[in-house]
Order: C-alpha cells, then structure tokens, then sequence
C-alpha cells in the first residue's frame, strides 16, 4: 500500500482553512501545504511579527491558494472573541479548523483569565476558538472538520478534575500530558453531540509524533527536561523527523476521503514516533464517556462558552 504524503492533498480551491499556531512548526507546514493545494488559509498567530514572516515565506513558494494573519492570542479568551468576531465578519464559510497551536512542559504560569496555561493554551482556548465556528463550519458542508492536535503525552496524562489548574500542586510534564488527553476527550466529545444533532462536519485528532518543532524551547527544569534537553541531539537523529513529516497526520486528518469521526491520526513507525500518518489507538482514559462529558461541562463553565449551534 502507497504511503500517503503531500503529493496526496486533494485540490483544496474553494475551501477555507483556519490553523491556530500557524507561524511555525506543524501549524506552519500545514498552512503551507492546503495553500500550495489551493485553500484560503488563516493563519491565527500571536506574534504579529513572526506571522507575517510565516506568511512572506509561504508567499514565496507561489502558492495556488493565499494566506492571510489573523491575529489570535490562545491564552486570552478576549483575544480568541475578537479573532472570531473578525473572522465571521469576513467569511461566510469555513471548512476547516484545525486546532494546532500549543506549548509544552512550561513553567507554572496562567493565561488572561487564570487558566493554568497549558490547560488553557492547549484546551480550553480551543474550546472557546470552536464553539462560534460551528456554523460557519456547517454551512461548509460534507468535508468540514473540526482537526484538534494531541500528542503521546496523553498516554501518561489523567484529568485531575479536583486539581485542574493545578494549583495544589504542579507538574510541569503531567500538566502537558493532561492538556493532551484533554484534546482527545474533547475531540470524542465533540463528535458524540455533531453525531447527535445530525450534522455532516466530523472532529478528528492527529499527533505529530517525535517532531523537530520550537515546541519545548520553553520546558520547565526538572529531571525530565533535562533529559529531554541532553538527549534532544540523539533524539533528533534516531527518533524524530521533520515538522513537514510530523504535520501529515493532521493534513491527513483535514483532507483524506476515508477520514470518519473521532478517528485518530499519527506516524506509523515504531512508538508512532515517526513515519507516514496512518490510524493509531489511545488509552483507556482518552476513550471515557464520563470524563469527556465531565470535562465538556467543566469546560463550558470555566470559559462561560455554550455550543448553541449543535442544538
């Protein structure tokens, strides 16, 4: 069987895609490769300066499609409201949002509203950016999908729903693996009630696999990170690849004819480290009714964001 790469991504003229975190890394080469293949991309970045060289370089390769910044802070919810607001104002449509953006193994810190950050970066944000999209991603149609990106730290992650933010106590790492389960719960979630209310838009997860990303330049000390930091060099040559290899389980997610919902994407190699996407399993805890549903609500609560559009 063919492995799938970007020679695959079917023409994407006509459709409109919105990447959070799209200024480098995975984001980045996946905004690149739907404009290369004809999408309208929005690239939804906080540094204005750096999404702007993102999209000056993407510029460059004389894409079929066009790129444009929307200026997006997931760590703030205002910002995430004024980003939609925009974005709604400017298009009637969307197919596809893809949840990428996120950080990793940080510091303790908190976001705007005094979220724990990686909870709130890598969550809640995200659930906020995706509920006033929904109906733009409905008028889109058959194909519209909701992309969010996990990782295999959801493999060591548990939902501390007595200590969400963390603020008993704070594990840089458990933090992160949380923030990653958090993102499949949600994702399952998400496709139970699009399931139940009939619609044709699907939500998918990927994992990038071991990526070469900025993910992590920010990683908290500690035994773990130091590890990580001291063996990144051999990481990188044994056990990694490329971000434009580790952005094709999401581009997979996005584009591919045989995708269905809640379907989850990431490398076929050993570990799923690295490798052509393909479907890949997850933990016992990532396929719990309960604590998706427990989070979904937790989550509507703390962000004060209700999904009126699923009915």
């Amino acid at each position: 069987m063919a492995k799938w790469s970007e020679s695959d991504i079917p023409d994407q003229s006509g459709r409109v895609a919105l990447i959070t975190g799209a200024n480098s890394g995975l984001g980045y080469e996946t905004a690149r490769a739907l404009a290369q293949n004809g999408a309208r991309v929005v690239m939804a970045c906080r540094n204005p300066e750096k999404a702007a060289g993102a999209e000056a370089q993407i510029n460059e390769t004389n894409p079929s499609g066009s790129v444009e910044v929307l200026l997006t802070d997931m760590a703030d919810l205002d910002s995430i409201a004024g980003s939609v607001a925009q974005f709604t104002a400017e298009h009637d449509t969307l197919d596809l949002l893809i949840n990428n953006a996120g950080i990793m193994a940080t510091p303790l810190g908190q976001t705007a509203q005094g979220f724990e950050q990686q909870l709130g970066v890598n969550h809640l944000g995200h659930f906020a950016l995706t509920a006033p999209l929904l109906p733009l991603l409905f008028a889109a149609g058959d194909g519209s999908r909701v992309v969010s990106v996990s990782s295999n730290a959801h493999k060591f992650g548990t939902m501390n729903f007595d200590d969400l933010m963390s603020t008993k106590k704070y594990s840089p790492w458990g933090a992160y693996g949380q923030s990653k389960l958090a993102n499949l719960l949600f994702t399952s979630e998400l496709q139970r009630r699009l399931d139940a209310g009939g619609h044709a838009t699907i939500a998918v997860t990927a994992h990038p696999g071991g990526s070469r990303t900025e993910l992590g330049k920010e990683s908290a000390g500690g035994t773990l990170s130091t590890m990580f930091s001291v063996m990144r060099p051999l990481m990188n040559a044994t056990m990694s690849q490329s971000a434009a290899m580790g952005a094709l389980p999401q581009l997979y997610a996005a584009v591919a004819l045989d995708v269905q919902g809640d379907d989850y994407y990431g490398p076929e190699g050993l570990g799923e480290l690295r490798g052509h996407p393909e479907k890949v399993g997850r933990t016992s805890k990532a396929k719990s009714v309960e604590d998706a549903g427990r989070l979904w609500d937790v989550s509507g609560e703390l962000t004060g964001i209700t999904y009126n559009a699923l009915g």
